[in-house]
């Protein structure tokens, strides 16, 4: 008999994890393929049977589902979080101490293979885990992931299935080449609470990371769905977050540690790029990828706002924008009504944002502005929009991501062409920034059919108006605004009309 190995594929949206899992315990096994394909409006995984899309394994057991929601827990509020959790009924267990260590090689063989290794210790047990190259199919991100029992802390590759490796891997030469990293030291304290239907297990973390001389505290809050209803999830992580003092993290304990063991350097501001959907995306999953990626902008600029990088809330209100305009341009399928409760959290939270004076570490950590990053994140997790939705949306929703966004395409340009076609004065330049900002960022989600260098120039030529009008450089005004003129449409059908 073998070691229980464990095959696991993740979803990550903002701190949303889902986790697909088989045990392994014999050297025979059947293939058995699963492909989730989405969640119900009641939060129930939907499942079917699928060669080609299916993730497929060598399995002899069931697979389970895992969902979590992972936080960052403000010093401040770790000491209610007991009296919080004890508001519902509760198993609680003593805090267990748990060391994960992570190795490579000299020349990154395992990250130059998308590869991550690690022993997890608690008490006197021990775990060995190998996280393998991955795929994305239709925004579910999938990584088999492989756990080993081990008697002591010490590598044993031999123990993995032998065709993980890449071709011509010698589990030898590469066993002694690897070394630790970084590692992880935090204290778990655990509780499993009952929610509506559901049993959903609360963990802290409190600890650091530390690569070498350099190391960052660790302070996380883990709700899993052990079992149940995702909406119950989803709510009892809003009801603790109306005491504020909770953020969802976009940077995981590993994330944390490579980044230390590559000299801590300072993290940049990203430029919103466009938006890639996967080839024949629908229109609903080319909805859902728009969403997905302002999600990852604000997550990622949030944590260098929080950082200290003054410049990064300006990305973060930036990707709110992006969240606007998306709700904008898909609003003629998804009537208003179904996001009415994210609408008015956006407005809300929009002037606390526009604030310079606004204190990052009170806005992030602040009730309003994590229950609104919640609500769009149960309304992408729910599909929250498919109740207001009738067959004849619906069928437009199934349809072609790219043809609906040559259509889009052409109304965003015809749009900017009627506003600037003529010479404006100071006034009526700063009256059409809104707009102008609008539909740069529809350009972003709905030009990824077509490569780069074709979509980067005429985006690129709308920015820079865009930036002249947003800094008052007024003798750059005509040049940009005839400059932007000049670029033909790139899209299908693209003659302006």
């Amino acid at each position: 008999m073998l070691n229980p190995v464990s095959c696991a594929a993740f979803y990550n949206v903002t701190g949303f994890f889902c986790s697909w899992q088989s045990q392994v315990r014999g050297n025979r096994g059947k293939i058995l393929s699963l492909c989730v394909v989405g969640l119900s409006a009641a939060g129930r995984l939907r499942r079917r049977e699928h060669s080609r899309e299916c993730l497929t394994y060598w399995c002899k057991r069931t697979m389970s589902v895992e969902i979590e929601l992972k936080f960052i827990v403000s010093p401040a509020a770790i000491a209610s979080l007991p009296e919080r959790i004890a508001a519902w009924p509760n198993q609680h267990s003593a805090p267990q101490k748990l060391t994960n260590i992570y190795y490579e090689t000299a020349d990154n063989f395992l990250r130059n293979h998308d590869m991550g290794l690690r022993i997890r210790g608690f008490d006197d047990s021990y775990e060995m885990t190998i996280k393998t190259a991955g795929s994305v199919v239709g925004g579910l991100h999938q990584r088999p992931e492989y756990n080993v029992a081990i008697a002591k802390p010490a590598l044993a590759l031999k123990k993995f299935p032998a065709d993980i490796w890449p071709e011509g891997c010698k589990l030898a030469p590469l066993q002694k080449a690897l070394q630790p990293l970084f590692r992880t030291d935090f204290v778990r304290e655990k509780w499993v609470v009952t929610y509506g239907a559901s049993e959903i297990e609360i963990g802290l973390d409190q600890g650091e990371v530390r690569a070498g001389e350099l190391a960052e505290p660790l302070c996380e809050l883990e709700l899993e769905l052990k079992s149940g209803e995702t909406a119950d999830l989803l709510a009892l992580a809003t009801a603790l977050a109306e005491q504020g003092g909770l953020r969802q993290g976009s940077l995981s304990k590993a994330a944390r540690g490579y980044h230390l063991a590559q000299g801590n350097a300072e993290r940049e501001l990203r430029p919103l790029s466009v938006l890639k959907p996967a080839p024949k995306s629908t229109v609903e999953q080319g909805m859902v990828a728009a969403f997905e990626l302002a999600l990852s902008h604000w997550q990622y600029h949030e944590e260098l706002w929080l950082r200290g990088d003054k410049q990064a809330r300006r990305a973060v209100m930036e990707a709110i924008g992006l969240i606007r305009q998306a709700l904008v341009i898909f609003g003629g399928l998804v009537p208003r009504k179904a996001s009415t409760d994210l609408r008015a959290r956006l407005t809300a939270l929009e002037p606390l944002l526009v604030d310079k004076t606004t204190q990052p570490q009170e806005l992030c950590y602040g009730t309003e502005y994590l229950q609104c990053k919640l609500a769009l994140t149960s309304w992408l997790i729910t599909g929250a929009w498919r109740p207001f939705i009738d067959a004849k949306s619906q069928a437009k929703l199934d349809g072609s991501f790219k043809r609906f966004s040559d259509i889009m395409l052409g109304r965003s340009a015809s749009e900017l062409k009627e506003a600037f076609t003529r010479t404006l004065n100071e006034d009526e330049y700063q009256e059409q920034l809104p707009r102008l900002t609008r539909q740069v960022l529809a350009f972003i989600l709905l030009s990824g059919a077509y490569p780069d260098s074709e979509t980067g120039p005429y985006i690129d030529s709308w920015r820079e108006l865009q930036s002249a009008i947003a800094e008052r450089r007024q003798g750059w005004y005509e040049a940009s605004r005839k400059q932007a003129l000049s670029h033909a449409p790139f899209w299908l059908n693209g003659a302006v009309r």
